[in-house]
């Protein structure tokens, strides 16, 4: 049987575009790891797919994961569109895909897992969601965790 994992992940710029920062927190039997990053210049969405795609190659074999995001592009994208896009050659049907490098990476990533995607409410009370709100802005700001 896999290894379960828990992640929560988030994206965050200051203008979009503009300074962005992701981060990512994984829980599973080996305990908490905590992933963060920065982009001088990038947009919100690429952010939320930074975050998931750096949590899921950090998983270091096969995992079942409960995956929690606030972003509605991530996991719509992944549980609805991603099949879509790829039948077109990583195309939208209104033309080009924004961020298709990413997306190829995380639909790569996603082969490995057995993964169950939440989305949570932004900026309510799940304080896991909260967390990796901060941790995000932290490192779009330069301040580290």
């Amino acid at each position: 049987m896999p290894p379960h994992a828990t992640i929560y992940s988030d994206g965050s710029c200051l203008g979009n575009p503009g300074r962005g920062g992701w981060a990512a927190l994984i829980r599973s039997e080996g305990g908490e790891q905590v992933l963060t990053g920065r982009e001088a210049h990038s947009t919100n969405n690429r952010m939320e797919l930074m975050a998931a795609l750096r949590a899921l190659q950090a998983l270091r074999q096969p995992s079942q994961v409960a995956f929690y995001t606030d972003s509605q592009y991530l996991r719509r994208g992944v549980t609805e569109w991603l099949p879509g896009w790829q039948q077109r050659g990583w195309k939208r049907k209104g033309g080009k895909l924004a961020n298709v490098e990413l997306w190829q990476e995380l639909a790569e990533a996603i082969q490995r897992h057995e993964i169950h995607w939440h989305w949570v409410k932004g900026h309510s009370v799940n304080r896991d969601n909260q967390r990796v709100d901060r941790l995000a802005k932290q490192a779009m700001l330069h301040q580290g965790r």
